[in-house]
């Protein structure tokens, strides 16, 4: 199973509310006449499909009958259509949605102005047309798609009202309205109620940023390491030519040969190795004295 599925399957096991069903009867939802009026809301979902069938039935008494057909395209999807014919204009005039399936291609006016059905639209737009990559696949992006540019404008603004920013984009015969950043995807799992999605991101999230750190500083010291070690190298050149040329004074001659005996050893450990020890300062002193030498007698 999908991650977009695991998240819409945790929504369809929340609590029905008018704002969830507006938004799947909204985006998935079209007016037949032929034989009078009747609505069909179709989904690819098979949890979403079972989800709209009962939430009809035992939230709202409304008599569905559920229908399946094999897509012709090359996906071959099975495609879910729930089909109303009863009381079809008792129902666009509850929910507000008669314009809003004929002319107005917008979230409804009765959506806009309450926090309680934003939460439940945006809820069930997700479940409509939701989809959200799984984040251990190391990429972040949520996405709502909508048939019409007014619809994902609407979206970015209700969104925006809890804080949550997003772009929008048209794509191909769509438009979609996304998230790009991690943090404004678990505010938006968090709003529409998916907090096991929510904690399993969060997760995934923070092993991930721990590993990322972890490797960094493993190159960090592995850089690290790799400059000691071709910094010391350096020195013990030099010192090897100041020995050929009887030229290494003796005051330098103990940091020398411990410089050759312990060529992988920090400065610091280098340090701890003469007697009586030295600080890091006096060590670097002494080896750059060894390198002025060596090349003042080069050049000579």
């Amino acid at each position: 199973m999908s991650f977009s599925s695991e998240v819409k399957k945790e929504l369809t096991q929340l609590d029905v509310s008018d704002g969830v069903m507006i938004a799947l009867l909204r985006m998935n939802g079209t007016l037949g006449i032929s034989n009078g009026l009747s609505l069909s809301i179709t989904t690819e979902n098979a949890t979403t499909a079972r989800f709209i069938y009962g939430a009809l039935s035992e939230h709202y008494q409304i008599k569905s009958e559920i229908k399946t057909h094999q897509k012709t395209t090359l996906s071959k999807n099975r495609v879910y259509t729930i089909m109303i014919t009863d009381n079809v204009s008792e129902i666009l005039d509850k929910f507000e949605l008669a314009d809003s399936l004929l002319l107005d291609h917008g979230v409804p006016d009765s959506v806009k102005f309450d926090e309680k059905l934003r939460i439940g639209y945006l809820r069930g737009a997700f479940l409509s047309s939701g989809s959200l990559t799984n984040p251990e696949n190391g990429k972040y992006h949520l996405e709502i798609a909508s048939y019409y540019e007014e619809h994902a404008a609407d979206l970015q603004s209700l969104l925006a009202s809890f804080g949550i920013a997003s772009k929008v984009i048209a794509r191909k015969n769509k438009v979609v309205t996304y998230l790009a950043n991690s943090e404004m995807m678990i505010d938006f799992l968090s709003l529409i109620g998916a907090n096991h999605a929510r904690f399993k991101f969060e997760d995934v999230k923070i092993f991930r940023e721990m590993r990322n750190n972890a490797n960094r500083q493993t190159n960090f010291e592995s850089a690290n390491i790799d400059k000691t070690v071709n910094a010391a190298q350096s020195v013990i050149e030099d010192i090897r030519y100041l020995q050929t040329q009887d030229k290494l004074p003796e005051n330098l001659r103990e940091i020398a040969m411990a410089r050759i005996a312990n060529p992988d050893a920090t400065i610091v450990e280098l340090g701890q190795k003469l007697e009586p020890p030295l600080g890091k300062s006096g060590v670097n002193h002494r080896l750059r004295k060894i390198k002025a030498l060596a090349a003042e007698s080069r050049q000579k």
